[in-house]
This record gives C-alpha cells, structure tokens and sequence, in this order.
C-alpha cells in the first residue's frame, strides 16, 4: 500500500510552500488507493503551539486535503530513545561537545585550506575521561550519526539519479544538547514504523535524505522513495523565503482566494502541464504525475490566484452563493437576479459587498464636464414606468436620434453617470434591478 505523510512543525501558519509539498503527497496517496498521514512534528516543546496545531488543520480542511489519520512526534518521543540507543549500541552514535564559536572556526580553517567545511569527527578520538571532563564542563554534548563514508545514491521522483558523497557530509547532529530530538532521527523512525512508501519534499532536503538514507538503513527500515520539488520563487525569480510569512494560505483566504484556484495552480506549478482550473478533486488526483515535474526553480505569482479564482466563481450556481448574497442584505426575491448581473464581474466574493452598495446606496455619478448636457438631457428621455432588459437599448436608441452621439460616446457617458464605473455588467441587466431596488429604498 502508498503510504505517504504532511509533517509540519506547528511554529506558524502554512503558507504555499508548505501547501506544495502537502499537496503532492496527498495526491500520490489519493491516486493509489492508499494513506495519507499528518504527523505534526512539535518535538520542539518551546516553539510548537497549539494554536498552529488547530490552524493548519483548519487550513488543509478548507482546500479538502483531508488525512487519513493524525500522528504526532511529541507523543512518540521513548520510540526516537529507543533507536538512539540502538544506534549507540551499533556503535553509529556518538556524543560531541564543540561550541558554536569552536565549529565555526574549524569551518572557515577548512574552507581557507581549499577543504569541504566537514566535522572532523574529532569527538570519536576521546576517551571515557576526557568525554566525562567535557561534559562537567560543558554539560551534556549533542549527539551525532556516524556516517559510512561512501556514495548514497538513489533514483529520486523529480531529479532523476542522485549520487551524494557522504564523506562531504558533517556526520548529522541528531539529538541537541539539551536532549531535543531533532527532525532527521524523528522523521526516519516515523516514516519507517508507520510504512511510508513515497516521501515529497523540497529540493532544500536533498542533503538531508542522503543522511537519512543510512539512518534508515543502520535502524533495519526500507528506503521510501524519494522526490524533491523545486523550490518556489517570485515571478522575477526572487527568493520568496523572506516572503513566506505573508503568503499564508489564511492570508490568501482572507484575500478571497477559492481552494479550488489554488490547489489548481499548485497541482501542476513547475510540471510540464498546463495549468487550468480544475473543480473536481478527483480530476486533480487522476491528473497528477511527479514525473512531470522539473528540478529548475518555480516562479509563483500570487497574482495568478485570481483570474483562476473568477474562473470559479463564474461557474457556480445561485445556491451555491445564496447564504454569501444573503449575508449583504439582498432580498431573497432580488438575490438570483443580483447575482446573474454580477457573477461575471468579480474577482473574489468579497467584490459583492461593492456592486451591492451600489445597487442599494446608489454610486456616486461620474460625469465629464464636456458630458453634462448630454447627460442632463439623456434623463429626460429614460423610459417611464417599469424597467426591463429593454429598456436600455430603447432608451439609448432614443438618446442616440436626439443627440447625434454614437459608440463609446454615447454610452460610457450613460454607463458612468448611473454606476460610477466605466466598466461592469451588462447595462441591460443593471438598468431594471437598479430601479426596483432605488424604488424600495
């Protein structure tokens, strides 16, 4: 069976980069039948909070990216001291007591030297009386995997044949002084006792699995197969890591933006397929394919959320957005007419709130100085009685024989004097439900 994992650390909101690599395992799992897995990785009990714990999940449920079941590390932390010790008593453990200041110093000797900035396992040269002196001093040392100094290779998703020399890899640091369990030893132990067959994740981690490869290994696990996306950037090929923190996926939502624009755009980002808006979760998963995504950094534009978005919005039914109309103050009776005249004319729902005040309050008219005779004299000419969608071509017919004025001339004028804006619904549908709602108010 697929079995695939989200594993988030509950330090903030998700934002689009992590929606990505949730995104891609949710659909690998989906398409295969199989299980997807949300493991919260809260083993930092300082920064986790739960607040971040219940956001995220809120997140995923309003995009429909449900789990099959929740995990979390801080609940699983005797599992990750149980393969330490194993790893110990394998002798592949050892404990290391450098300062930062001291680690930092052997890394710029050995870059002035020509030499990868590597640990220098200086650590395994000391013995019980030397290491006991350390930690009297020191405290407690962090712990590190012996590495096998030789090629980790593996055929990655995205990335094709991957080869990494482990002995230009720092032997990974696996538990902090302070006894926190770190994401490389979790992760391995999580993704090998709960089965994970595919792990996605962004191409920053491509080091990192090497590492985690041998762990995987050295602990008796099967391998997962591996892919690793390309990391966004911004539309001019900017780093967005600075940026992340407003691309919140509750910071899109409060913007407007519908689930089904944004899992659009991310389901195919980076791939060799189009993309285009897709409502139907199912023809997302039947249409995913990892293999068609490339290594080269992806451009994300915020802004392509939005056409997608009044794609959607374009295709709902009055139901659908009857409890939104509703929300305005529209009367039930005027409400499925509203919403024939201004569906093709927002970007996100929140557009509503405008076009209804101006309905109800009525616009502000915009009326050129070179436009206010004519317009002063088109008034008299509006058609009395009840309004229908006739009634603007009449009206402006008659305009048109009496003033001489033709095209644009003639009708942006009329368009801005009644809405205030040059651009909008067809006038033909405005022109009745304007009447009838200036006549209630």
């Amino acid at each position: 069976m697929t079995i695939t994992r989200f594993a988030p650390s509950p330090t903030g909101y998700i934002h689009v980069g992590n929606l990505r690599t949730a995104l891609m395992n949710f659909l690998i799992a989906r398409k295969a039948g199989g299980t997807f897995i949300l493991r919260i990785d809260d083993t930092d009990p300082v920064r986790s909070k739960e607040e971040y714990v219940d956001a995220l999940k809120e997140d995923l449920d309003w995009l429909g990216l449900h789990w099959d079941r929740v995990e979390r590390q801080s609940e699983r932390l005797d599992r990750y001291h149980d393969a330490a010790d194993r790893l110990r008593e394998m002798g592949r453990f050892y404990e290391a007591f450098e300062t930062p200041t001291e680690l930092d110093l052997k890394r710029k000797k050995q870059l002035n030297m020509g030499r990868p900035p590597v640990y220098d396992r200086a650590a395994l040269a000391l013995d019980d009386a030397a290491r006991d002196k350390l930690r009297a001093e020191r405290g407690p040392g962090v712990w590190r995997f012996k590495l096998d100094q030789q090629r980790i290779e593996w055929d990655d998703g995205v990335l094709g044949d991957i080869i990494i020399d482990a002995a230009s890899v720092s032997d990974p640091v696996l538990i902090r002084g302070d006894g926190q369990v770190l994401y490389t030893l979790a992760s391995v132990v999580d993704d090998t006792e709960m089965g994970v067959t595919h792990v996605v994740r962004g191409s920053d981690h491509v080091t990192n699995t090497a590492t985690q490869i041998q762990i995987i290994e050295a602990l008796g696990g099967s391998v997962p197969q591996f892919a690793h996306h390309s990391l966004l950037t911004g539309p001019q090929g900017e780093s967005l890591s600075k940026r992340l923190g407003t691309l919140s996926l509750r910071d899109l939502r409060a913007q407007g933006v519908e689930p089904a624009a944004l899992l659009s755009l991310m389901a195919r980002l980076g791939s060799a397929d189009p993309v285009e808006l897709r409502t139907d979760m199912d023809a997302l998963i039947e249409g995913f394919d990892i293999s068609r995504f490339g290594a080269a950094p992806t451009k994300f534009d915020v802004a392509d959320l939005f056409p997608l978005t009044a794609h959607y919005l374009q295709g709902l039914d009055y139901a659908t957005v009857k409890p939104r109309i509703a929300a305005l103050g529209v009367p039930d009776d005027l409400a499925p007419q509203f919403w024939a005249v201004t569906r093709d004319n927002i970007t996100t729902l929140g557009d509503l709130d405008a076009w209804w005040a101006m309905f109800r309050d009525g616009a502000e008219p915009v009326i050129e100085d070179e436009d206010a005779e004519f317009i002063a004299e088109a008034m008299t000419l509006l058609p009395e009685g009840k309004l229908d969608e006739t009634s603007w071509s009449a009206w402006t017919t008659a305009v048109k024989e009496e003033t001489g004025r033709k095209g644009k001339a003639l009708f942006m004028p009329l368009r801005k004097a009644l809405t205030g804006q040059a651009h909008g619904p067809e006038m033909a549908q405005v022109l009745p439900l304007l009447q009838v709602i200036r006549a209630r108010g």
